[in-house]
Formats: C-alpha cells, structure tokens, sequence
C-alpha cells in the first residue's frame, strides 16, 4: 500500500495573500490518497489481461489495444495481483459464481486503502484524529452491513459519538457528491470537522474478455483502483488549518428518461457496467445549462473566467465539454493528468483533480472554479468553488 499528501504547507497566518474564507461557508482544509502497490503500466496491461484471463482471442486482444491507446492513460494501480489469482483462480473463470470471493477481497481492501489516505489527509490537516466529528464515506466497490464508514472509524480510532454517512453505489459522481453532503453537514454544524473518505476497486467487475459484454475491454482499459480523503470544515482556525479550496453553492440534477445509459447489474458473478453510447452526447446537451445555474451564484458569465476540476471519466467527455463551452486548451489540464496519471479512478478521481488543481493555483489564478461528475441517473453534481 502507498499513500501520498503534501506536507509542509503554510498555515493561513503565514500566507497574507490569500483570500479570506467566507463565514460560516465550507471549505476544504487538506487532502490524502492512497494506492494499493501494484502499478501497472499501460503498454504492459493487455498482455497482462489476456495472459491473467487465459484468453487467446486476437480479435479482442487487438481490440483492447486500440482501446488502451485511445484513453490516454499512462499509469493505474490496482489491488488484483498475481497472488490473488493463485488463490482465486475462479475470478478469471467464465459463469462461475464469485461475488463471496471477490468481496473477500475487496471488502477489506478498500477500507485499508481508505484507511491510510484518511492518515496522509489527517497528518497534512495537523490536528487530532479525535476532532474529526463526522465521517462520511463514498465506495461502489464493497457490500456488508456493518458497512466501511464504521470499519474505517474503529481503524482510525475515531470517537464512538462521530457521525457517519455511508454513500454506496453512486459510481463516478460519487465523489462530489460527498463533497456535496460534507458541506451541508459541515454548515450545519457550527465547529465541525468533516472526514471524507472515497476507496473504490475494479475487482467486483473483474471477469474474462467476452464478445457479449463488449463494454468490459472499456474497463479493462479505462479504470483503477485508489482511494482519496478530505477534511472539510467551516471558519477555519487560521493558526491551525490551512483552507485552500471553498465549496460554495452545489447542486444535484438528474436527466429524467436517461437511467439506462449508465447500467450496473449486481450478480453471482461480481458487478456489470454498461455505459451508453450516448453518454457524451446526453451530458454535451446538458452542461451548459447546468454550468450556468452554478456560476449565477456568483455573477460569472464567462467559462474561460473559472478554473475546472472535471471528473476525468474518459477523453471523449473532456474533449466535449471543452468544446462545447469554448474552453482554453488548458482548462481541464488537471483532469486529463488525473487521468493520465491514475485512470478512471470513480469516487476518488475528483479529489485527485482538486489536488492537482491546488498546486495550479498556489501560482496564481481564478478566484471562481467549478467540480464537476457524472454518474447514474444521468446524474449531474457540482459544486461552485472559491480558491482561496
């Protein structure tokens, strides 16, 4: 396991030229992630797959590689390895019923990643673990009752009282969604200290390449596994926390007639996604209308005025939102590195924007940005956010 945060960074009594927070507003106040240890480069990931599935079919194989070069990804992690098949070998086993063995796995997993990028974000936020008082706490990667949110509270030895939120299966606006929820708990609760924790794993949708399910050389190529934390909170304590990021106004919107065209199916044999083909062309249709019921909140107009932490769910629905709302070649920079450097990561990919996006502005620019995911539904959230 490998986790990452940024450490040294200056409190807000020792930076003079930032904006001053909003009261009573949210705020973002330090961020983690964390990776399980296997890396797998992309060049080397179809010989892997096929190599892993037993599959000989050079159709999908080169399928797969047009597939890989086309998502502009570079680097992924991923829980699944060589050990795992050796003792699961059923998991690379057409029809045969794993979702015990694949929970087995994955349950654990998650927590444990999520664990330690909740220890990176605590450690960067420089206060106590015991004056976190609300964990919310977003997968679509494990199923059980007690669920992660508690198990990721005994790990971290958080207070008995603290008040939990579990968020399963919301996919790839998960993330933002959290985001969403952490910020009406936090401005609810005045003195509040929000712990937002996202961990998702590709092995509930692990399975052999099959000509029926053509959507799963898409995820095969497209996503990861990883988990991210944030700690959210309102007025922050100037001497203490160092806020950098606002969530100022958010919004939910679903498109009614679309619950088809982002479909995952539960089943003895793990998780089936299936995304339309439409997807891109349902959320180009959509988003600048949405955009600018967020940006209203603050009197923008102008697309190219924001900076963008857009949920890299893939290159064709970057490309489309850039062109559709006339974005400056390098608006969603952040994004496509995300994506680069991690994959489609689900819930946690849009905190690894804003983390990016934190190092864009510490040099300088927008006050006004916007988040942005996708998900089922067709599910919209956003969020208005200040740079601070």
């Amino acid at each position: 396991m490998s986790q990452t945060s940024n450490n040294g960074v200056p409190k807000q009594s020792m930076s003079p030229n930032r904006r001053v927070p909003t009261p009573g507003k949210a705020a973002v106040l330090a961020i983690g992630k964390a990776f399980p240890s296997q890396v797998i480069p992309q060049e080397c990931l179809v010989e892997g797959y096929f190599r892993d599935t037993n599959c000989d079919d050079l159709v999908m194989k080169e399928k797969l590689e047009r597939l890989c070069k086309t998502t502009t990804v570079k680097t992924r992690y991923t829980v699944l390895s060589k050990e795992i098949l050796d003792k699961y070998p059923e998991l690379a086993t057409e029809g045969l019923p794993t979702i015990k063995q694949r929970l087995d796995i994955a349950n654990p997993a998650v927590v444990e990643m999520a664990k330690q990028a909740s220890l990176a974000c605590i450690k960067e936020w420089g206060r106590p673990a015991g004056d976190i008082t609300h964990v919310v706490y977003v997968s679509s990667s494990e199923i059980r009752l007690p669920g992660g949110d508690l198990h990721l509270a005994s790990e971290l030895g958080l207070r008995t009282d603290v008040g939990r939120v579990m968020l399963y299966f919301l996919g790839c606006c998960g993330g933002v969604t959290g985001l969403r929820v952490a910020k009406d708990i936090a401005e609810n609760n005045p003195g509040s200290r929000i712990l937002l924790a996202t961990s998702e794993t590709t092995i509930l949708g692990f399975r052999p390449p099959n000509k029926a399910r053509p959507y799963d050389l898409v995820g095969a190529a497209l996503f990861g596994d990883g988990a991210a934390a944030v700690i959210i909170g309102t007025d922050p304590i100037t001497s203490l926390e160092s806020p950098f990021m606002e969530l100022n106004y958010a919004v939910q919107q679903f498109l009614p007639g679309t619950q088809n065209v982002i479909d995952g199916r539960l089943s003895e044999e793990g998780i089936n996604f299936k995304l339309g083909r439409d997807l891109p062309q349902k959320i180009e249709d959509n988003i600048e209308e949405f955009c600018k019921k967020l940006m209203a909140k603050a009197g923008l107009k102008e697309f190219n005025d924001l900076f963008w932490a857009v949920h890299p769910g893939g290159p064709a629905i970057l490309n489309r939102l850039e062109s559709t709302l006339g974005l400056k070649s390098k608006k969603l920079e952040c994004s496509r590195r995300t994506l680069m450097d991690y994959g489609n990561v689900s819930s946690n990919s849009i905190i690894y924007v804003m983390e990016y996006m934190r190092e864009e502005l510490k040099r300088g620019g927008e006050e006004w940005g916007l988040a942005l995911a996708f998900g089922p539904g067709i599910t919209f959230e956003g969020i208005l956010l200040r740079s601070l």
